[in-house]
């Protein structure tokens, strides 16, 4: 098992007037090479909890393992922690900051104490798994467009070689067109890796499209955690709590309901539209 959470509480403020809970007794697990999409409404929790996951803050009380390993024991590495899970911000620019692009990425490797030539393997290695242009490589970070400013900051935490890699909305604010090129590739990275990757986002469509898994997080707990069919299901529980379905879950759920015998689990494009024609070809028999 990869990471477990066992009644993780984490309160923000602790010990003041303004104190606030913002996780409340998460229990998880969290296998190897599982793609887990995390939604939530602003202030829900999933980016404070993605953060104590590679332990950029530490749970108010609580116990999280790392490989079976409890990451607040007193002699447990946090500097390899850091290195085998890795965290990309929603903003690219918190993490951008060399004079280049290659030597950006090569930046966490480095740190790790390696030789020269295997650090400058493992940045090229990162952006050509990112499908970054090589002629940006000596590029400032500053210079790229927003996509690519984001595939350079997954390329520095890809370049650590990390067992999981957590995305904050990786696509906020890109065109459709660069939203799907990022998605894209980073399936391609899990499927071809078997990398654990948690994807937190606010499209229903991008998490119902590449997940395995979704956590569903309202007011700091987990309200969901299930596979897409079944958490898209409870769309007018997730209407309750600001969040929503994939559109073709409403599409799907209002043709049953004017007659049309659909199937109304599906969350994707190309699922609604093969039980949509298989619904036709049925009613045509009758």
């Amino acid at each position: 098992m990869s990471i477990t959470l066992e009644h993780v509480n984490y309160i923000y403020g602790a010990d003041t007037s303004l104190s606030v809970k913002a996780l409340n007794d998460i229990c998880l697990e969290i296998p190897d090479g599982q793609f887990v999409g995390v939604i939530g409404h602003t202030g829900s929790g999933k980016s404070t909890l993605m953060q104590h996951l590679n332990g950029l803050l530490k749970a108010s009380d609580g116990h999280i393992y790392f490989n079976g390993e409890d990451i607040y024991d007193k002699n447990f590495d946090m500097k390899k922690l850091r290195s085998k899970v890795g965290l990309v911000f929603q903003y690219p620019e918190h993490q951008l900051f060399e004079m280049d692009v290659f030597s950006d990425v090569c930046f966490g490797p480095k740190n790790l104490g390696l030789e020269k030539a295997e650090v400058e393997r493992r940045a090229k290695e990162a952006l050509e798994q990112v499908g970054l242009p090589e002629e940006l490589y000596f590029q400032s970070p500053f210079e790229l467009s927003g996509g690519q400013k984001r595939r350079a900051a997954i390329a520095g935490v890809l370049a650590m070689q990390p067992e999981v890699l957590i995305l904050d909305e990786p696509t906020a604010g890109l065109d459709p067109k660069g939203r799907d090129e990022i998605l894209e590739q980073i399936k391609k990275l899990q499927t071809g890796s078997g990398m654990t990757i948690l994807l937190v986002s606010h499209s229903m469509e991008d998490v119902a499209e590449y997940v395995d898994r979704i956590i569903v997080m309202n007011k700091g707990s987990v309200l969901y955690d299930d596979e897409p069919k079944e958490v898209f299901s409870h769309y007018k529980e997730l209407e309750e709590i600001g969040l929503a379905a994939p559109q073709v879950t409403y599409i799907v759920n209002a043709l049953h309901e004017k007659g049309l015998p659909v199937s109304t689990d599906a969350t994707t494009i190309a699922e609604a539209a093969r039980d949509i024609l298989q619904a036709l070809k049925e009613r045509e028999k009758c």
